[in-house]
């Protein structure tokens, strides 16, 4: 109270504080532009949250990050994409969402300085930013247009809002001084009261964007959460698979697929002969892994056929099923990496869908087409040449995992997956000759046969003790076949290494090789022979645009 018994006093200081709009700012020090980049940057960070809450809400919302991660990925050509596989392997997804999300905010922290002086500027580029991610959300196939517009302008809206609030927080000045030893008269006000923001109106700034940005983090976090909360684990644990044609039981596919004679029981490190389900590699252009819920889902057979059809999941269990063992890998695996794997695939012979479709005489490829519109093609007279092409349901024994492909998929033996290995089946069709499929126009070629190749996985680490001691690792030409695998150790002959059996020459093969290892540097080479009679060259050619070639060298330290 004042000396009159009245509130006068507290008045005057609480009357005092004005919101000063950043547009009316005539001296940079009334909005530094540290302070105006920090709101931005919260604003673009609160438009982010609310679009992933959203996102999480229905799967008619995709999340804008992811939806402009894939529109980049789409529009990448095909050699930049080999590079950042190459450069990061399979953390290329995951970095370049974070590259979206840092863009976003730096962004951001430019609308921030622009509305220091041009605020209406700063809702257009906010507007801007939503729309975009709007028309990139809109190219997913299960997302709504309309929602998706909603979203993104909601959450553009609440980006820019957040900024023209954070700097009127940030402008905040007093008319008077509140210290009792201050003149309390409006007049007494210094130049600098004027030109700068006071030390807690800053407080209050940072305060507030602090709060903004917990708040922002929060949302997107939950907006995640309810999309995992989407998975269709709980309907794939319901799916039982019958026992395949000829095969030894799905409960104990692994062990039963396994032959006597493999190698991994004896030599310790060597790549088991069938790869774990957790595992097995996976390529692929989808940034989130599709959800497909098996109740709502219907396989399209169409295109250049006669009878085009459907088949729903219980559809395809209730065909006769078969078993068999193929090895898959990427054309984007270098020499010796590790994108190939050796699994026991459960389905229906391609031929089988086809041949109730009818094909058409213009029907040279067939098209497996993604639930996400990925799509991948092949000449149609590899379906029955005699190779293992499944309608795929089962991966080593249990339903396909939802990361590879759940709830079918396709399996060809010998071919790269580029061509072949579509995840999320939601079509096959029959194309024309003309067709290019996804990766073609990129730059890969149209044909992708599995080269062959060769990989030592022991010994690990380059360093081992002298003496005795095993070289081994796996080779591989599916539909060829390994004839043979040699080692060289420095610059001596080329030795013959023992094979372990395998199932069929659609699988890799695994081989090792005894060493006495002598003190010193040494290197070590291998090469494998397919049952062609083509031995691996030593030139080393990237993998682009059909898949590597070169011969594993590695170096090893002998102590």
């Amino acid at each position: 109270m004042g000396k009159n018994g009245n509130f006068s006093d507290l008045h005057g200081v609480t009357h005092s504080m004005k919101i000063i709009d950043p547009s009316t700012a005539t001296s940079s020090r009334a909005v530094p532009s540290w302070i105006a980049s920090i709101a931005g940057v919260t604003g673009a960070g609160v438009a982010l949250g609310i679009g992933e809450l959203f996102s999480g809400f229905t799967s008619k919302i995709p999340s804008l990050v992811i939806a402009v991660a894939e529109l980049v990925v789409d529009k990448t050509p095909g050699a930049a994409v080999e590079s950042g596989i190459q450069a990061v392997g399979t953390n290329d997804k995951p970095l370049l969402i974070l590259g979206i999300v840092v863009m976003s905010l730096v962004f951001g922290a430019v609308l921030g300085r622009v509305a220091i002086r041009h605020p209406r500027r700063t809702d257009v580029g906010f507007a801007a930013f939503g729309l975009f991610g709007a028309w990139a959300a809109q190219r997913n196939p299960f997302a709504s247009t309309g929602w998706a517009i909603v979203a993104a302008l909601v959450a553009a809206a609440a980006g820019a809002l957040t900024v023209r609030v954070l700097l009127a927080v940030a402008t905040l000045r007093p008319r008077a001084a509140s210290t009792r030893h201050a003149s309390t008269h409006p007049r007494a006000r210094t130049k600098a009261d004027e030109s700068a923001p006071v030390l807690p109106a800053r407080r209050a700034f940072l305060g507030l964007s602090g709060a903004v940005a917990a708040g922002a983090l929060a949302s997107s976090a939950i907006g995640r959460s309810l999309r995992n909360g989407r998975s269709v684990e709980g309907a794939r644990a319901q799916v039982t698979l019958p026992t395949a044609s000829g095969a030894t039981g799905a409960p104990n596919a692994i062990a039963a697929a396994t032959p006597t004679g493999v190698l991994d029981t004896t030599v310790a490190g060597i790549s088991s002969y069938i790869t774990p389900s957790s595992d097995f590699y996976r390529i692929d252009t989808a940034l989130v892994v599709p959800q497909v819920d098996p109740k709502g889902w219907k396989l399209k057979i169409g295109g250049l056929v006669d009878k085009p059809y459907e088949l729903t999941l219980d559809e395809i269990l209730a065909m006769d099923l078969v078993e068999h063992t193929v090895t898959l890998t990427c054309v984007s695996n270098p020499v010796g990496d590790e994108y190939v794997g050796n699994a026991v695939w459960h389905g229906v012979p391609l031929t089988t869908i086809l041949d109730r479709a009818g094909i058409q005489s213009a029907g040279k490829q067939i098209v497996g087409v993604s639930v996400d519109g990925f799509d991948a093609s092949f000449p149609t007279e590899l379906a029955y040449d005699g190779r293992t092409a499944l309608l795929a349901v089962g991966m080593n024994g249990e339903p396909l995992p939802v990361k590879h492909g759940f709830p079918a998929r396709l399996v060809v033996a010998g071919l790269y997956g580029y061509v072949s290995a579509v995840k999320w089946l939601s079509e096959i069709k029959l194309a024309d000759a003309n067709h290019d499929s996804y990766w073609i126009p990129r730059g890969w070629s149209k044909l992708g046969p599995i080269k062959t190749q060769s990989r030592i996985d022991v010994p690990r680490g380059g360093r081992v003790k002298a003496g005795q001691t095993v070289i081994g690792g796996v080779a591989w030409a599916p539909r060829k076949g390994i004839a043979m695998v040699e080692v060289q150790i420095d610059d001596g002959a080329w030795e013959t290494c023992t094979l372990g059996t395998t199932t069929s020459d659609e699988t890799w093969v695994q081989w090792m090789h005894p060493w006495n290892a002598t003190i010193g540097k040494h290197t070590v080479r291998v090469r494998a022979t397919d049952k062609t009679g083509y031995t691996q060259s030593a030139k080393n050619v990237d993998p682009a645009p059909n898949g590597a070639e070169g011969q594993h060298t590695v170096s090893i330290s002998v102590a």
